[in-house]
């Protein structure tokens, strides 16, 4: 026990820390391991001791160290005692941990701070010291802004994208006859990280990210946030017709937040008389449902009419005198009456946004284009291989949401004619029809077996016809500058001037004059109800990056696509194979 006590430097005691190194040994082995390592440490200091001179001092015996290394280790000063009784200058400072839990407790919270949330409470079960120090605000507001946005300070927070109109409700005090304003909002000050991320954003995290409503063949774009305090279900309109370049209109159609210290609560926001009581369920896997316990609150005073003249202006930016001026109240009544049914619950599916890869044709996403009476729809563009598609997340009667709306051959590019030839549309119909005869023969002969045959470029396009070289159908039908890849390249192809055939509508008459490829395309048209779908022949025009176009032959009209440029966490797809499993179910949906 002397050894002992000279070498932890506390003596004989319940805190020996040689005896809580060795606790599972027996005491022999503990004694010849003593020896051992006094031999050992001695040994060390005597050869340590041979190539420096003592500081002098007091002279102290030992049984095996020599006096004077010894008395003049110990008489310096700023040393540090080793496991020999002696002191040594080099290691004045603390000894290294052996575990984690021996970290400062400073350290231990930036490296709490690097771990997932959803692990953080299996390490409190650790240890109490691991306990007491996940209680640190650090932490907890570090995952909420990694996880889930929030860049606030709680104590400074003010909820974005909630008009005061919802925050603030003037309430009369009895004491003070003028009034005064008392906040919607929880007392924050007695709130802390740890709750917010355990009882609103933890519980919610699986909402977050794009839906689309099940509202028939209207569909429509949610999108899920944290904004502020809030987690706030945001409804996506699309521009008022046919303003298609102007930015998407948003509507609130639920509101999660604290009311309460550990316990949140869901508010419906539809109608006009301010948020009120909802629920939210989780039906499976990618898909949750929303409901309103107080529907009274959609109702309007004047009754259905009242309802659909704010409805009408908020939705078409339109009166019901212009309407009926434009023939197209039949097509908006019925929209009212059958997206009216679903006010009080929802039923809502998972949507990502298309993965990108460098080879694109241009930035894959989402796009709002004209689509003739039903107005300005939302659809996603996507890559795969060499073909691009555009599925439609808001539909109509027609051709409803979730349908492959076009489907466009990037290895069949169409170069135009000159200027002049462009206004004439039977020779716009003459070079894509060609390509689309071309392509039905190629689809004749892979059903029957026979080998495809070689195909040139359609008339006119890489440098014009006769001029390029002969290519194997199904490879790339043109030469590098057409190249689908090639937007990604630090020069984009030069701007080629651009103009409608006469006789092609277009709801939108401000469109761009230049472009940079054309390629040929189908597009989706159907009677009313999806009756009698069919895939007719077009023309897809790529404007720029933000911007394309598509040109319906047998409607003789054009659409003009705009990109979405609202920032949308939480939505990108993982990979491409869930990307277009997403894609075939969105189309189950409406078939």
């Amino acid at each position: 026990m002397a050894v002992c006590a000279r070498l932890c430097g506390v003596g004989q005691s319940r805190r020996c820390r040689r005896r809580q190194r060795n606790n599972q040994q027996d005491q022999g082995s503990d004694s010849d391991m003593d020896e051992e390592e006094e031999e050992q440490i001695v040994g060390q200091r005597l050869g340590d001791a041979g190539g420096s001179s003592s500081s002098g001092g007091p002279e102290r015996g030992a049984a095996t160290a020599g006096p004077s290394d010894a008395g003049g280790e110990y008489g310096s000063s700023g040393g540090h005692v080793n496991r020999g009784g002696f002191l040594d200058r080099r290691s004045t400072g603390p000894p290294h941990p052996q575990s984690l839990a021996e970290l400062p407790p400073e350290l231990l919270v930036e490296i709490f701070s690097l771990l997932p949330g959803t692990v953080l409470p299996n390490v409190a079960l650790v240890c109490k010291k691991f306990r007491q120090i996940l209680n640190t605000e650090t932490i907890w507001r570090r995952r909420c802004m990694e996880e889930f946005g929030m860049k606030e300070d709680l104590r400074k927070m003010e909820a974005g994208g909630v008009s005061s109109q919802d925050l603030y409700v003037k309430r009369v005090n009895p004491r003070v006859k003028s009034g005064r304003f008392m906040k919607l909002l929880p007392d924050y000050e007695h709130m802390d990280y740890r709750d917010v991320y355990t009882h609103l954003l933890h519980p919610y995290r699986h909402i977050l990210g794009l839906w689309q409503p099940d509202i028939g063949p209207y569909g429509g774009l949610l999108n899920v946030v944290v904004d502020g305090l809030f987690i706030i279900g945001w409804m996506y309109l699309p521009p008022h017709d046919p303003r298609v370049e102007d930015p998407m209109r948003r509507r609130p159609l639920f509101r999660i937040h604290m009311w309460e210290s550990k316990k949140a609560t869901v508010e419906c926001m539809y109608g006009h008389k301010g948020p009120h009581k909802g629920d939210i369920q989780t039906v499976k896997k990618d898909e949750f449902s929303t409901k309103c316990n107080q529907t009274d609150h959609h109702r309007m005073p004047g009754g259905r009419q009242e309802e659909f003249r704010t409805w009408l202006e908020e939705e078409w930016g339109r009166t019901l005198e212009e309407i009926f001026h434009e023939h197209m109240q039949e097509l908006i009544l019925m929209k009212f009456i059958y997206t009216s049914q679903y006010d009080n619950c929802l039923t809502y599916r998972r949507i990502y946004l298309p993965p990108a890869m460098p080879s694109d044709l241009l930035q894959p996403g989402l796009f709002k284009g004209t689509y003739g009476s039903h107005g300005l729809e939302i659809v996603m563009l996507s890559f795969h291989g060499t073909s691009a598609r555009a599925t439609k997340l808001t539909g109509d009667p027609n051709v409803p949401a979730g349908q492959l709306t076009l489907d466009v051959d990037l290895s069949r590019p169409v170069v135009l004619p000159e200027l002049e030839q462009q206004r004439n549309i039977d020779e716009l119909s003459r070079l894509v029809l060609g390509v689309h005869e071309e392509v039905q023969r190629e689809v004749e002969q892979q059903a029957n077996g026979t080998p495809a045959t070689v195909r040139r470029p359609a008339e006119g396009a890489c440098g014009g016809a006769g001029g390029a070289e002969e290519v194997v159908a199904g490879d790339a039908a043109c030469s590098d500058s057409c190249h689908s890849g090639n937007s990604s390249s630090n020069n984009p192809p030069e701007a080629l001037p651009f103009v409608l055939p006469f006789g092609v509508m277009a709801r939108n008459e401000v469109y761009p004059r230049t472009c940079r490829k054309c390629f040929y395309g189908t597009g989706l048209i159907a009677g009313h109800g999806f009756t009698s779908p069919e895939r007719t022949p077009g023309l897809f025009v790529l404007f720029d990056e933000d911007r394309f176009g598509f040109i319906w032959l047998d409607l003789k009209s054009f659409s003009l696509y705009s990109r979405l440029t609202d920032h949308l966490p939480h939505a990108h797809a993982p990979n491409m194979e869930r990307f277009e499993a997403m894609l075939r179910n969105m189309q189950s949906w409406t078939s």
